[in-house]
């Protein structure tokens, strides 16, 4: 439940951050035609303003719940461990880990890091046939599409 919690305010300074340098760049271009305090006046006063303060808190209450998945790659991970490190190396990813079956992956550069809010942790475990990884989705269902095709590459070599 701490965890959640903590993606979501994550989660809500990150968006707060896009609607500033949103509101900076309609500023900086010449595009706004209200200041910026005529803005948040209308964002917090107006009906219609509250939309965008009330979506921003939404999706970031909701972000932890679609933010993160679980895929499932049919393979073993001690069999396919070149294919699994490939695949996340190719994604951007280095092995940081490894502890009891569970190999951990983590962003290789800052800006990647920053992008995923350092929610970068991938686990990769072994689940009868199958190589599980459990993370944020756009890292996962990356790697787990490459990972698949490296396997089934393997296979017919």
């Amino acid at each position: 439940m701490m965890k959640y919690a903590i993606r979501s305010v994550k989660y809500f300074f990150a968006l707060c951050v896009l609607c500033a340098a949103l509101m900076a760049l309609n500023q900086y271009a010449g595009w706004a035609r209200l200041s910026v305090e005529q803005t948040l006046y209308v964002w917090f006063h107006t009906a219609r303003g509250l939309a965008l303060p009330v979506a921003v808190v939404v999706l970031a209450l909701a972000y932890p719940k679609f933010g993160f998945t679980v895929r499932r790659v049919t393979g073993h991970i001690d069999e396919n461990r070149d294919q699994v490190v490939n695949a996340f190396r190719t994604s951007g990813f280095s092995l940081c880990g490894e502890q009891d079956g569970v190999m951990t992956f983590r962003a290789d550069g800052f800006l990647q890091r920053l992008s995923l809010l350092w929610e970068d942790r991938i686990t990769v475990r072994q689940e009868g046939p199958e190589i599980v990884l459990d993370g944020i989705r756009r890292g996962v269902a990356r790697v787990a599409y490459r990972l698949d095709a490296y396997i089934e590459r393997s296979k017919n070599e």
